[in-house]
């Protein structure tokens, strides 16, 4: 075994050899007539044991073939058309062989049984035409074909038959044949193909006669858009333009939109070539106009459908089809008189009546629209203002003044509406009718007193006028309603009115009247502004007298925010118009920023958690309430314990070793006697063990002032972690909640002084967890 350079073994190749036997020579007679009798008898083994297998016959007679024994050949074909005789390869074999035997008639003889067993296998009839044409037999192909058209076979069969005809130019034998096969095959593109043959010989008429002849086969039911493009394109080629518009507007008017997308195009195509630019509308036009027509006739509800089609025709078509397609439209009533349905479609109305009036130019029939319009719409549900506005300004366009007014009295007798009242308003102001406008404006307030707006125009209508007097009796009447729905903005028009008439008292008047309404800071603030644009010597001192009067007055105000505006404007205006003195006085005004935590619920009522917000903290208040003056006591005793623990680690480290093995129990000395302000006093880093709650300990507690029970409190806590989870928080207010119980009941035959000192301390207690 040899070895290559890189040390790797391979195996060296084997030479092939043949397994194959050794060629037989025969050198007389008698040896090849024993070859031919082994090797038959080797045939016939194997038919004897698969005679169902044809391959074992076709095998054995082309061996005789090759022998040049053909009638044992033949024999053999015959014997296995008995076992077969529907097997379409052993007819071609033996049909093959009586061919290259130039056994005509044999061959014939086998094509014509072929054909008469198996008349539907096209390859027998194509064999046998093709071989009688080779021999030049035209009769003879020509009744081979005519005995197959009788079968009706497929399309290119005809065709075969056709094309044999044609070459042999017996062009009218195929047109017969085309007349044959046309109805046989009723197909668009048979009847094109027949057509395209009349053309192509010349016979004009002839083709024209078969597009006519197809159009009418299939009629209207069966129409195809590329029957259509086939005989338009013909006349085309025949320079017949009108016949071609004819054709192709005929076809549209029956084609569906979806299936005629080849007829617009090549429609289209032909306009640009051979029409003018009306030609090319009319064509773009009619496709837009047919894609509508189907939108609408699937949906006649579809109302931005019909929008379209009215704007497409209302362009390029005359009155009389545009009149149509909008009777058409209008037609559409919604099923259900609910206005959301109605929105859409009153606009079809709308349109048509414009259209009348400015394209059409005819009043009368724009009058018939309008009344048709408002006698369908139900105005006890629903009414639209916009078509009731557009009719009576219809009117007044036309000099009708007695009919517009008519028009607006009926809408507001039937269904009044602000838009109605305003829109009458409107047109009597602009005719100058200001009487009308006073009883329209009584009419608007009875039928909606709340209406803010409408008090403030009927005002301003007055002062345009100059009856001062009058438009503030509406403002007095109008503030004094129960029910407003945009006060601030009426109080504010009224105050903005006597600014401009400079009544200045009476504006002062209205501002404290406000202000027994609400306490807004927003009103507080453009007091102040107002007193301070006054010209007067004491103009500063009546803004500052109004911010002073609205801070005392906002101290009991839940909003802060609020309340911090008010001060932030205060300070501004101190620092434009004050001293230094009144700047520093505002400044100590203003809140301290602090970060509180609360606890939030859930819809469900589950626990959702803490949020951080944040809180003001006033001076003013700061000063009222003790908690905040616990909370600093409580910083400062924090500082002391941690000093005071500095100091006690040194004094340990001083100690003697006989005092550090002490406890701290035995070392501490306990004086029950003493009394809880001076164990305070000796131990204050250690809180007082709390006594089982009896009524003596809870009446000592009551009578303690309630400055010192905070600080023992507080003391407690301290010495204590602080806490840092929320189990600890509900644990101390459980505590705390239990211990305010527990005194409660024990102190219930207390006065009534000390239960409210008790609870006085309890929620001083609760602040001041909540702030640590």
């Amino acid at each position: 075994m040899a070895s290559t350079a890189a040390g790797k073994q391979r195996i060296p190749k084997v030479a092939k050899v043949k397994n194959k036997a050794p060629a037989e020579k025969i050198t007389d007679e008698e040896e090849l007539n024993d070859y031919k009798l082994r090797k038959r008898k080797g045939f016939e083994d194997n038919i004897r044991k698969n005679r169902t297998v044809i391959s074992n016959w076709i095998k054995y007679a082309q061996w005789e073939e090759s022998l040049k024994e053909v009638q044992r050949a033949r024999s053999i074909y015959e014997r296995a058309l008995d076992v077969d005789h529907r097997n379409i390869t052993l007819w071609l074999k033996y049909a093959e062989m009586e061919m290259k035997s130039r056994q005509v008639n044999h061959a014939r003889n086998i094509w014509d049984r072929a054909i008469t067993i198996l008349p539907r296998v096209n390859q027998f009839w194509y064999k046998y035409t093709y071989m009688e044409e080779m021999l030049g037999n035209v009769a003879g192909c020509r009744q081979a074909f005519e005995r197959w058209m009788e079968w009706e076979p497929d399309e290119q069969a005809w065709h075969s038959f056709i094309n044999f005809e044609l070459r042999y130019k017996e062009v009218d034998k195929g047109r017969s044949i085309y007349e044959r096969f046309v109805l046989v095959h009723p197909e668009v593109k048979n009847w094109i193909k027949y057509a395209r043959f009349e053309e192509k010989h010349g016979y004009i008429a002839h083709s024209r006669k078969v597009y006519e002849r197809s159009v009418d086969f299939f009629g209207e039911d069966y129409v195809n858009e590329h029957l259509f493009v086939a005989f338009a394109k013909f006349e085309e080629a025949q320079k017949e333009f009108e016949r071609v518009r004819v054709i192709y507007k005929y076809a549209l008017d029956r084609i569906p939109k979806q299936q005629a997308q080849e007829l617009f195009k090549f429609y289209t195509m032909f306009e640009k070539k051979f029409g003018d630019r009306r030609g090319i509308e009319d064509v773009i036009v009619s496709k837009r106009r047919f894609q509508y027509e189907e939108e609408v006739k699937a949906n006649p509800h579809n109302y931005d459908a019909w929008f379209d089609y009215l704007r497409l025709v209302e362009n390029d078509a005359d009155p009389d089809t545009v009149r149509e397609v909008y009777e058409r439209s209008i037609a559409n009533i919604p099923p259900i008189q609910e206005k959301r349905h109605w929105k859409r479609y009153i606009y079809l109305w709308i349109n048509y009546a414009l259209y009348e009036e400015l394209e059409v130019k005819d009043p009368e029939r724009t009058r018939q629209v309008y009344q048709a319009s408002l006698d369908l719409i139900p105005h006890k549900k629903f009414t639209f203002a916009k078509i009731w506005l557009l009719y009576a300004q219809f009117e007044m366009r036309q000099k009708n003044l007695q009919g517009a007014r008519k028009v607006m009295g009926t809408a507001i007798g039937k269904c009044p509406k602000n838009k109605l009242l305003k829109g009458y308003i409107e047109l009597e102001l602009q005719l100058r009718e200001f009487d009308r406008c006073r009883k329209l404006y009584e009419k608007y307030l009875e039928f909606t007193p709340e209406n803010c707006t409408t008090w403030i125009k009927f005002s301003e209508l007055e002062t345009i006028l100059g009856d001062v007097e009058r438009a503030r009796a509406i403002f007095e009447l109008a503030i004094g309603q129960p029910r407003l729905d945009m006060p601030e903005v009426l109080w504010k028009s009224y105050i903005d009115f006597e600014i401009e008439q400079e009544e200045f008292g009476n504006t002062r008047n209205l501002y404290k009247r406000l202000l027994q309404r609400t306490q807004h800071v927003k009103v507080w603030i453009s007091f102040a502004k107002f007193e301070l644009s006054i010209d007067g010597s004491d103009r500063l001192q009546k803004s500052r007298q109004i911010f002073e009067e609205a801070n005392k007055g906002m101290r009991s105000c839940e909003e802060k925010e609020e309340r911090l505006m008010l001060l932030e404007s205060w300070s501004d205006f101190e620092k434009d118009f004050g001293s230094d003195s009144s700047m520093e006085r505002v400044q100590k005004l203003l809140p301290e920023k602090v970060k509180k935590r609360r606890k939030l619920t859930a819809e469900d009522g589950s626990d959702a958690g803490w949020e951080e917000y944040y809180d003001y903290i006033f001076p003013e208040d700061a000063a009222n309430q003790p908690n905040l003056k616990l909370l600093a006591m409580a910083k400062m005793w924090k500082r002391k314990q941690v000093v005071e623990e500095e100091d006690e680690e040194d004094e340990d480290a001083d100690k003697s070793p006989e005092e550090a093995d002490k406890s701290p129990e035995e070392m501490e000395v306990k004086s029950p006697e003493k009394s809880p302000k001076e164990m305070e006093e000796k131990s204050p880093e250690r809180p007082p063990k709390e006594a089982p709650p009896s009524s003596s300990s809870s009446s000592d507690e009551a009578a303690d002032p309630p400055e010192k029970q905070p600080e023992n409190n507080d003391s407690d806590r301290k010495t204590e972690p602080e806490p840092k989870k929320k189990d600890e928080d509900d644990r101390d207010e459980s505590s705390s909640s239990s211990e305010s119980s527990s005194s409660s009941e024990s102190s219930s035959s207390s006065s009534d002084d000390e239960e409210e000192e008790g609870k006085k301390e309890t929620s001083k207690d609760e602040e001041k967890e909540e702030i640590l």
